[in-house]
């Protein structure tokens, strides 16, 4: 008997620890939206794994109820800190916006390239057909794409497709070149409504970077929005380190340097993107007409850089639809990093998501309505 409570109270002692650690996680992922990535280089980390250290919480409040233990108050109350941070993750809304103005059909999408790299040559253009079906059935008004590829050659036509697709003339583009000009990489956006102005915000060119933000200025119904189109700094996981998800390499110990480099990789593109994040910002503040950013901004609702944009604008997701809301359908888990948001004085609704993976990111699409 005596065994038995001593392992009793070993196996608590051990379980309390776990929660001790968990607390101060939670903890520090509240910390990462309001910290700039340099000030503590390991917090975006939390930020980024706080679906996790919420789930891992929520089992331990569960674990310490059954053990009638004064554990279940401390969660209780680390929890409650969180406050509305929560509900960047899991959101609740499913608000009803009545159509009396203006309203706008918009869609983001990074494509990955049509699925250019694909191993088997036949698939990639499988990929981009399949995506141009997308387009054919949703027919957005508005579009965003971002890993947008075209190329001079005749059996890979994007943009032209595109714009009969649409049955539109107006587009704007930033592209990098290369292979004396016959392959172009970076974004697009495609208007059914007139352009009346256009233009891009610099970033600081990374290496192998094709990030880029541009805007437009469209014009529906005698209402001006103008639509902003974000790729924020990739993290540019290659082949090899994607292979570290796979469930043999997760449990093997010889890639523990290959997990470093990755974490380096990952914590390294904060900062970058958090520079991005705020030359954006700083030009939407100045906007003469209502604003709508959609984007791939390779940072999850916990970072520094969704709170720079939550902080002026609203998020759609959030006001118009229901769950976790996941938008990266590659094979790492981190949820939804793919946006659109819009300013206050602006309403979503019918906040969808693509369910077919034609590309690592899904579709994400809304109706913006001005009343």
């Amino acid at each position: 008997m005596g065994r038995f409570l001593s392992k009793l109270v070993s196996w608590r002692l051990w379980i309390g620890l776990i929660t001790l650690f968990n607390l101060f996680a939670l903890l520090f992922s509240y910390s990462s939206p309001f910290l700039h990535p340099e000030t503590i280089k390991i917090i975006p980390f939390f930020g980024l794994a706080y679906p996790f250290i919420f789930t891992g919480t929520i089992l331990l409040l569960i674990f310490w109820i059954f053990a009638h233990s004064k554990w279940v108050w401390s969660i209780i109350v680390v929890i409650l800190l969180g406050g509305t941070l929560h509900f960047r993750t899991f959101s609740f809304g499913s608000e009803t916006v009545k159509k009396s103005g203006t309203t706008l059909k918009i869609m983001s999408y990074n494509v990955q390239l049509f699925g250019l790299y694909s191993t088997i040559s036949s698939r990639n253009q499988d990929t981009k057909n399949a995506v141009f079906d997308f387009l054919r059935t949703e027919q957005p008004e508005v579009v965003c794409f971002q890993e947008f590829y075209k190329k001079k050659k005749r059996d890979y036509i994007t943009k032209d497709s595109i714009i009969q697709i649409l049955g539109t003339k107006y587009h704007h583009e930033k592209f990098a070149k290369q292979f004396g000009n016959r392959q172009s990489f970076g974004v697009a956006l495609f208007s059914k409504f007139p352009i009346i102005n256009k233009g891009d915000i610099d970033f600081e060119k990374q290496d192998k970077s094709f990030n880029y933000c541009i805007y437009a200025d469209i014009v529906k119904n005698k209402d001006t929005f103008r639509i902003y189109n974000i790729h924020l700094q990739s993290i540019r996981f290659g082949e090899d380190e994607y292979a570290l998800f796979s469930e043999e390499n997760l449990t093997n110990t010889e890639n523990k340097d290959k997990f470093l480099g990755l974490l380096r990789k990952v914590l390294h593109s904060y900062p970058i993107r958090a520079k991005q994040a705020k030359k954006v910002v700083d030009h939407i503040k100045d906007s003469p007409y209502p604003v709508i950013v959609c984007g791939d901004f390779n940072d999850t609702p916990m970072s520094y850089v969704y709170n720079q944009f939550n902080a002026v604008l609203n998020d759609a997701f959030r006001e118009s639809s229901f769950g976790i809301g996941s938008t990266y359908a590659g094979k790492i888990p981190i949820g939804r990093i793919d946006y659109i948001f819009h300013s206050k004085e602006l309403k979503a609704t019918n906040f969808s998501i693509q369910e077919a993976a034609l590309s690592d990111h899904y579709a994400i699409s809304c109706e913006v309505v001005k009343e």
